[in-house]
């Protein structure tokens, strides 16, 4: 299992610093969001600052961009980091992809898949001096590559994680990608008995195994230095889970563990405002399912405990202001890189 972090600055001017300390402390990947602010440009201020350690957006949203102008980012941040860029791709929700990108919406898991398999059909051209390029799909065709518009070739592999929470699209990634983006409102349960099954029918599909494959996941943890502390840190972590679980998207984490009835209730609350009310919705028994609670001393150790063998990075989902200073990241990185 590897322990990685998230660039949350918004301002472009402090990434290289972030990164270089990022890196310094141990951390084996880098990924960039895509709320405020675009997931690419972090990316390359990052890349150029650092040597060793992966970056990757989690995740850039696919179908504002077509699929060239996300190969031509990509083979870019693939040379400019000597090989450390991960590309990750997720939907997002049609309200979004109609309402804040102005773009029609269409069948997203069918789509995405015909998007990834454009994107390898791109790269493959690049890495052949720009021969001919030829991708013909219902969302997607390509047909032209001229010399002038064709990048320099280079033998960086580009891996593709791609977001996903239920059956189909777990079952694609399987097939046509290398990694996972799970989704932060997980457990164990859902993890085993239901994610990863149906990643292992896409892996068997493309002749792959499990340990061709990366899962990684941005878990939910409680962290304090003492039992008042993590008490308090319960609140932020109640909330941010009330608001995931309000999306119908995900109720399959629930119907996991029998709570499937949470889900609707959420949802109602959220398209009247009330906000502020769902967290009292989120019990201590789901507290403990969908977080992982502990002290700065150990909280490594029981991730690694309940996580093991079902993930393979973890990036600390910290929704609280938990101030983990850089002899506990250092720790925490030696724990779970090591």
């Amino acid at each position: 299992m590897k322990l990685d972090t998230t660039l949350t600055t918004r301002d472009l001017s402090e990434v290289p610093a972030a990164a270089k300390s990022a890196e310094a402390l141990g951390f084996d990947a880098i990924w960039s969001m895509e709320a405020g602010n675009d997931g690419f440009l972090p990316l390359a201020l990052a890349a150029e600052h650092t040597s060793r350690v992966k970056l990757g957006p989690a995740v850039a949203i696919a179908f504002p961009r077509s699929p060239m102008s996300m190969a031509y980012q990509s083979w870019d941040l693939a040379a400019l980091s000597k090989g450390r860029f991960i590309l990750g791709l997720g939907t997002q929700v049609k309200g979004h992809i109609e309402r804040r990108y102005g773009v029609k919406w269409e069948p997203p898991v069918a789509k995405l898949r015909e998007y990834v398999q454009a994107l390898r059909t791109i790269f493959k051209c690049w890495q052949e001096g720009g021969k001919k390029l030829s991708f013909s799909g219902k969302y997607y065709n390509l047909s032209l590559m001229t010399p002038f518009f064709a990048p320099k070739p280079h033998d960086y592999n580009i891996p593709i994680y791609i977001a996903g929470v239920n059956e189909l699209i777990l079952r694609t990634a399987g097939e046509l990608c290398d990694g996972l983006h799970a989704h932060p409102f997980t457990s164990a349960k859902y993890l085993r008995e239901f994610l990863v099954p149906h990643v292992e029918e896409g892996l068997k599909k493309s002749g792959r195994a499990r340990k061709d494959f990366t899962i990684t996941t941005t878990p939910f943890v409680i962290v304090g230095r003492n039992a008042d502390e993590i008490e308090r840190a319960k609140a932020g972590v109640r909330q941010q889970i009330s608001f995931y679980a309000s999306t119908r998207t995900y109720q399959i984490v629930l119907e996991t563990h029998g709570w499937g009835d949470v889900a609707p209730k959420l949802n109602e609350m959220a398209a009247k405002g009330d906000w502020a009310n769902m967290g009292k919705l989120i019990t201590d028994e789901m507290l403990e399912v969908y977080a992982v609670t502990g002290t700065f001393d150990n909280i490594g150790e029981k991730v690694r405990e309940r996580y093991d063998g079902l993930l393979d990075r973890v990036n600390f989902y910290v929704p609280y202001k938990a101030a983990f200073d850089d002899a506990t990241w250092r720790r925490l990185c030696q724990q779970l890189n090591g």
